[in-house]
């Protein structure tokens, strides 16, 4: 037999470690800057674990650990990682990022220096949030397929998105300001997502129901929106708090949720059994 080598003793992460000691010893907050490269893979992932170790599912404060990186960062950027660890990106990023998101923060846009409109290029590879449960990610920029697929608890926004996204999406918020690929929604049980001049020709219907915003709606939108220029620096974001029209936005519910939600409301007002009036809305 011979044993493999899957270049963790080479890891970024490693150095991550070695420099964030005084957070994961008793949570005094630390900030570095570091260059990233597309052979730095699951950046974060190792850093998390150790994070998890000390303290557990609830994590450390946000932005306890902030991490700035600038390049190109590889596969699964911000994997896993929970909550108290904030990994931002100026540059560019591979598929994957956030895969597994337990409750970190993950921000990425384009150089300052870049020549182009960032809401007309790439800035991250595709199944992006792919199976996370907490957290938020906020993406200058357009990004590949599969986004948010089997996302159950993160919020995002994202300034375009490929096909199939918010596929199988059960849970979280997501927040599109720009234009959908095909089947979005396929198989979405759980969980929102807002389309800005949404094409309801992309969206796959078996589902979900298009709606316009509610109050609450609005209210979320608009933070999304402001959180999203002051992470990022996104003009289109800044543009459109600026020209605020709720009309533009559509939200996008699987009906059961719908139902779900609606019957929870009224076992809270009612003081009935929610698990019943759940199963009957279900039933209905």
């Amino acid at each position: 037999m011979q044993g493999q080598d899957h270049g963790l003793a080479r890891a970024l992460d490693n150095t991550l470690i070695q420099l964030c000691e005084g957070a994961l010893e008793d949570g005094r907050p630390v900030s570095l800057e570091l260059p990233i490269r597309n052979v730095n893979r699951t950046v974060g992932t190792m850093l998390g674990h150790e994070l998890t170790k000390r303290y557990g599912g609830k994590g450390l404060p946000d932005d306890t650990i902030s991490l700035y990186f600038t390049g190109s960062a590889g596969q699964s950027f911000g994997a896993f990682v929970p909550r108290g660890m904030t990994l931002r990106l100026e540059g560019d990023a591979n598929d994957y990022v956030g895969k597994g998101l337990s409750g970190g923060r993950i921000i990425v846009r384009p150089p300052k220096s870049a020549p182009f409109r960032a809401e007309d290029n790439i800035v991250a590879g595709n199944v992006i949030l792919y199976g996370a449960t907490a957290g938020e990610v906020f993406l200058r920029g357009l990004v590949g397929e599969r986004f948010c697929v089997r996302n159950s608890g993160a919020y995002a926004v994202v300034e375009g998105v490929g096909d199939h996204g918010c596929e199988y999406m059960t849970g979280g918020r997501v927040l599109v300001l720009g234009a959908t690929g095909r089947n979005f929604a396929a198989g979405m049980s759980g969980g929102v997502a807002y389309l800005l001049d949404a094409d309801a020709e992309r969206i796959n219907p078996e589902m979900v129901d298009l709606e316009e915003l509610d109050a609450d709606d609005e209210n979320l939108v608009r933070d999304l929106l402001g959180r999203h220029a002051a992470e990022t620096g996104s003009p289109v974001a800044s543009a459109l708090l600026e020209d605020w029209r709720p009309e533009r936005y559509t939200r996008v519910i699987p009906r059961d949720y719908k139902r779900v939600l609606s019957a929870m409301r009224e076992a809270e007002q009612s003081g009935r059994d929610a698990n019943e009036l759940i199963m009957g809305a279900l039933r209905g």
